[in-house]
């Protein structure tokens, strides 16, 4: 089968959804795929709270990002049993979680995206394909011909003829099925002269996967799991950077390196509104079971939830040992195995506060993730392939070090912001935490613009990063944000009978679409704040 819109998005992550969202918004026809039956990407599927800056609140962000970010909050109030000093909160945090200051269950984020694109799905602009997957590619020179998908429920391929292809995808999958040029892994010192990249190209040394899962708990209950099949391994298992065992409460700090124990505690006492989520001042992550909460009990009335839920994407279960890209079957069977392990491992071994060991009362919760075990739909994918694009972004442009704390990279293009440090996972090559303190930055339009193929956009973290710079660029806003643009672009260039290089390298049409970004409330430039 055959079909034409205007413009293919492969990928409902999102990056995916602010495309689509922005495309149909300019009156676009689009197709988007989706390889889970959940569209949201990291934020559902793969089930993590959003990692965002701290001046989220007030500035930073897309207006559609914000109004998906009150949407949830809207669904809290509208529906849950809230505690009249929590609902009247403007800044409601669900989880009260130490990550964010929107912790919230990966369900409400899908149940608000999926109102969000509810009118154009109406108006038959917008076709969503869940269960689908990029199949093959046809090329033409620098242009992209068609793209064939695959139903994973075992329907027939469909081939997509569109103008604009816009790759969603977690490991910008469709960038290596077009023969588009990219780089993956790290890249050496000597091509960008970045401080941490290491001497030699590592393609193959990738940040670490997780594969997340949400847990409550339940005292005096015994929900203990059966053993893990990898668990005598995982069990045993000690990298050599870290201070003893991975499954363990005592891990590095990934800013300082130093050993530093982490404690757990289900369901503590502590009111859930005293919790102030502030990465800039506190990472928040020694206290595990307040981390990445995401349904917090006492902002309820009493009696309405028996337990917190948290969600478990922590040092001890961050995956390594293989490149998820290239070997994508094996290091995820894996990753879940450790997931697994970890989850075993506190019910029957993890040393109590009292001076017990175990939790049984914890309890996975298969209907949070919408799976069958209760681990995420997807692997939470910290870095994809990225393109070579026209403009590279690389540590000297964002490295407090290097630029100071009000230090700033301003580009001619810039077509959105972001703020996060610069935060490597140990990675695949053995490398353990970089965790560099970065300045706001911005989104050049020459990161969304690939060298030489002239109708693929990237919409995540698949733009022209490097290794380093994807530690900040690959947050919750920023994918949001590049999405967003990229659909925007797509749908102008149609609009305009333009191509995306001469957007980005003519003045007078970059500055036309420059003010239709900030007719849509793309905030482009930071106001003075300071790294860190």
């Amino acid at each position: 089968m055959r079909a034409e819109p205007d413009i293919l998005i492969v990928g409902g992550g999102l990056g995916g959804v602010a495309a689509a969202l922005a495309a149909c918004r300019a009156g676009r026809r689009v197709v988007m795929t989706e390889e889970t039956d959940w569209i949201g990407g990291q934020l559902t599927a793969q089930a993590v709270p959003p990692d965002e800056h701290p001046w989220v609140e007030q500035f930073g962000t897309t207006a559609t990002y914000r109004a998906l970010r009150e949407g949830i909050r809207a669904y809290y109030r509208q529906w849950y049993p809230l505690r009249a000093e929590a609902r009247g909160l403007a800044e409601l945090n669900p989880g009260a979680g130490r990550v964010s200051k929107l912790c919230h269950e990966p369900r409400v984020a899908l149940a608000v995206l999926e109102g969000m694109l509810a009118p154009f799905r109406a108006a038959g602009l917008l076709t969503v394909l869940t269960e689908h997957r990029a199949l093959s590619a046809e090329t033409d020179g620098d242009v992209i011909r068609a793209v064939t998908v695959r139903d994973l429920r075992g329907g027939e391929p469909t081939t997509f003829t569109a103008r604009y292809v816009v790759d969603a995808t977690e490991t910008g999958e469709l960038l290596a099925l077009a023969g588009v040029e990219h780089a993956a892994g790290a890249e050496a010192q000597d091509e960008f002269g970045e401080p941490h990249a290491p001497a030699e190209a590592q393609p193959d040394n990738q940040q670490g996967i997780t594969v997340c899962f949400a847990l409550s708990h339940h005292e005096g209950e015994d929900h203990t799991v059966e053993r893990p099949e990898m668990y005598d391994f995982w069990r045993s298992y000690r990298p050599g950077f870290w201070p003893g065992p991975l499954l363990g409460f005592e891990a590095p700090d990934p800013r300082t390196l130093e050993p530093v124990p982490r404690t757990f505690v289900p369901n503590p006492d502590l009111d859930p509104l005293a919790v102030s989520a502030d990465q800039s001042a506190d990472a928040g992550d020694k206290e595990l079971w307040g981390f990445r909460r995401i349904l917090a009990r006492g902002l309820h009335r009493p009696g309405a939830f028996g337990s917190d839920i948290t969600l478990v994407n922590w040092p001890l279960n961050d995956y390594w040992l293989k490149p998820y890209i290239g070997q994508e079957a094996e290091a995820l069977r894996e990753a879940r195995q450790l997931s697994l392990s970890v989850l075993y491992w506190l019910q029957t071994e993890a040393p109590r506060a009292d001076g017990g060991t175990g939790f049984p009362g914890l309890r996975i919760r298969p209907d949070v993730t919408g799976t069958a075990d209760g681990l995420a739909k997807a692997a939470y994918v910290r870095e994809s392939r990225r393109i070579k694009a026209v403009t590279t972004v690389i540590e000297q442009d964002v490295a407090i070090d290097v630029v100071g704390v009000y230090g700033r990279t301003r580009y001619r293009d810039s077509v959105g912001v972001g703020g996060y440090r610069i935060d490597l996972h140990p990675s695949t090559g053995g490398d353990t935490y970089i965790d560099v303190g970065s300045v706001p930055f911005e989104i050049p339009l020459g990161a969304l613009v690939p060298r030489r193929v002239r109708n693929l956009l990237p919409a995540g973290k698949n733009i022209g990063t490097t290794h380093i710079t994807n530690g900040c660029y690959r947050l919750h806003p920023v994918e949001w944000n590049v999405g967003e643009v990229a659909g925007a672009l797509a749908a102008h260039c149609l609009d305009e009978g333009v191509e995306p290089h001469q957007v980005q390298a003519e003045d007078k049409r970059f500055e036309e679409f420059g003010r239709l970004l900030d007719r849509w409330g793309v905030q482009r430039r930071w106001p003075d704040v300071r790294g860190y």
